[in-house]
């Protein structure tokens, strides 16, 4: 093989041939080889300088240091190396080909705003919709001027499904529907199973949503998942229908957040899963109709924007997962009802991936890499655990328990801001004006995962923190910058006291509120901190903070003072402190 090539000086500006071992696709000459100890050993020199190992912890430490594990226990590498495939059943691969259905959202309301808002979905690009309905639900005014042949309704029906699905079919009568089109139906039902049938549609909707809205981890979501499609399978076929022609009614629903990779091997898993639940039950397996809808507990109801890049990513990920439909859950959907730029910027994230992105392009984006195929096989394994338990009888209060220790694994994540919340948790911005929306009912029973902080915000204390900066600028900017997001997280404010040199200027500076935070370098905590804490207590403060943590040369001040914030501090519980504190 012969690479040439004439570009800039330093890059193909001579040609060069490239002569890869006979049999294999490897085109690095062997000097540029490098093996797992050799990024160890570099990988270890970074964590050293940043403080995250000793000088006496050996290189190979810094696997542990950087594996990532999950709610299900599941270890994440830091490399993606072939040995994570040995003796690995690879599956799980996407079967759609193309341009996944982009599905909008639509909450049940006035049938002239839910109708404005579908025919300005469907105009915008939208090709199917998902359609919140009632049995009391004017399907004639809301779907008006929808045509049922070219754009697919999926009911979502949870008070009445069956009464809901029927009045949908009476009301459309002797129109063409399209075949993907979805009664909704959460278990099975005979009588919409024959009507299902007769239409050419799908009559029923194996919906983990509500799992994972309640916090469930993505095992528990697929395991929860499957052991309702077991249920329903059981259903069907003692009802008459055989396992195919009851797989052919149903499609699924599950939840993808933005994260990234844990995303693409949840909807691998579960192909796979229901592909081994109709081997199991005796059937040769028809493929997955998959729907995926970016997470509502991911979402933020301060500085909503960030959602609009959430949702991107979590539907880049539905996409190479191979979800056959895409909801996108436009940005201010935790605030209320979303207005019509929200919706437009939902729709047109899934635009910009197929269109200009050209995810779609590709059948299997994800496929062969060593992690996703690794952690898919983990994550399969894991639900059908899962599953199993359920199966079991491992149902109510046993069942309820497990997803209460993943919340409170959750939010311990949350708290300390290992899982940090952009613009909630980490960089939020106290003087922002948010979009008023109308409110709705889409959040109940959704556990949002920045809930604690939003509590915090929604409450904000009037009094203000003194920043008690130590020193010129450029000593303190770290700590001080530190200390101030982690103070607004929990809508407290700060008053700087900036560039000081001296325990006279920083008191000159103060203004009498009751709790102070001291951040300077070690040098200055060193030489006038506890002098500093002391005349700031004499002057009114009644708490002293120090920002950063404590170290040989600065234990005196530390031991003086009433807290101190750094990173790994338990966010929640140090801002309620504080809070006290200000009351």
């Amino acid at each position: 093989m012969t690479t040439e090539g004439t570009a800039v000086e330093g890059g193909l500006d001579e040609p060069r041939e490239l002569e890869p071992e006979q049999g294999t696709l490897r085109l690095a000459q062997p000097e540029d080889r490098h093996s797992r100890e050799d990024w160890e050993r570099e990988t270890a020199q970074v964590l050293r300088k940043a403080r995250r190992m000793t000088d006496d912890d050996p290189d190979r430490l810094v696997w542990d240091k950087l594996t990532r594990t999950t709610l299900d226990a599941i270890a994440v590498p830091p490399l993606g190396t072939p040995e994570l495939l040995d003796g690995l059943q690879t599956s799980g691969r996407p079967a759609r080909a193309g341009d996944w259905d982009i599905r909008a959202h639509v909450s049940d309301g006035d049938p002239k705003v839910v109708n404005e808002e579908v025919l300005g979905d469907l105009e915008g690009g939208v090709t199917s919709l998902w359609l919140h309905a009632a049995s009391g639900t004017d399907f004639a005014g809301t779907l008006d001027g929808v045509l049922l042949d070219l754009a697919p309704v999926v009911l979502d029906a949870r008070d009445d499904p069956t009464t809901t699905a029927t009045a949908f079919l009476d009301w459309a009568g002797d129109r063409e529907i399209h075949p993907g089109t979805n009664l909704g139906l959460p278990t099975f039902d005979a009588a919409v199973a024959a009507r299902a049938s007769a239409a050419g549609v799908l009559g029923f909707v194996i919906d983990g949503l509500g799992t994972h809205d309640a916090g469930a981890s993505d095992g528990q979501e697929l395991g929860w998942t499957m052991a309702a499609a077991a249920t329903y399978l059981r259903d069907a076929t003692a009802a008459g229908l055989s396992v195919g022609e009851a797989a052919g009614l149903v499609e699924f629903r599950l939840a993808v957040t933005d994260d990234q990779f844990a995303g693409i091997a949840k909807l691998r898993a579960a192909r796979r899963l229901w592909a081994r639940v109709q081997e199991l039950s005796g059937s040769d397996p028809v493929p997955m109709r998959l729907h995926a809808v970016t997470s509502r507990p991911m979402m933020t109801r301060y500085d909503p924007w960030v959602n609009m890049l959430r949702t991107t990513v979590a539907a880049f990920a539905a996409g190479v997962g191979g979800a056959d439909a895409v909801t996108v859950l436009p940005f201010d959907s935790a605030l209320g009802r979303p207005d019509a730029f929200g919706r437009r910027i939902a729709r047109n994230t899934s635009h910009l991936l197929i269109s200009e992105s050209h995810v779609a392009r590709v059948a299997d984006p994800a496929g062969g890499s060593y992690a996703v195929e690794r952690f898919t096989d983990d994550l399969a394994v894991a639900a059908w655990a899962v599953l199993g338990e359920l199966e079991d009888g491992g149902a109510g209060d046993a069942w309820d328990a497990a997803i209460a220790d993943v919340v409170a694994a959750r939010e311990r994540l949350v708290a300390t801001r290992k899982r940090p919340l952009t613009g909630l948790s980490e960089f939020p911005h106290l003087d922002e004006t948010l979009p008023e929306r109308v409110p709705t009912g889409s959040t109940t029973g959704v556990r949002a995962y920045g809930a604690s902080f939003e509590a915090l915000r929604d409450d904000p204390p009037a009094a203000h923190v003194f920043l008690a900066t130590l020193g010129p600028v450029a000593a303190h900017t770290a700590r001080a910058t530190f200390a101030t997001n982690l103070f607004a997280a929990g809508g407290v404010a700060v008053d700087v006291a900036g560039p000081t040199d001296s325990v006279a200027a920083l008191v000159a500076a103060y203004d009498g509120q009751a709790v102070v935070c001291l951040a300077g370098a070690d040098a200055a905590y060193a030489e006038w901190g506890e002098v500093a804490a002391s005349a700031l207590r004499e002057a009114g403060a009644t708490r002293v903070v120090v920002a950063g943590a404590s170290t040989s040369s600065t234990t005196d001040l530390f031991d003086v003072a009433d807290d101190s914030c750094a990173m790994g501090v338990d966010a929640l519980a140090f801002l309620a402190r504080t809070r006290e504190a200000l009351s």
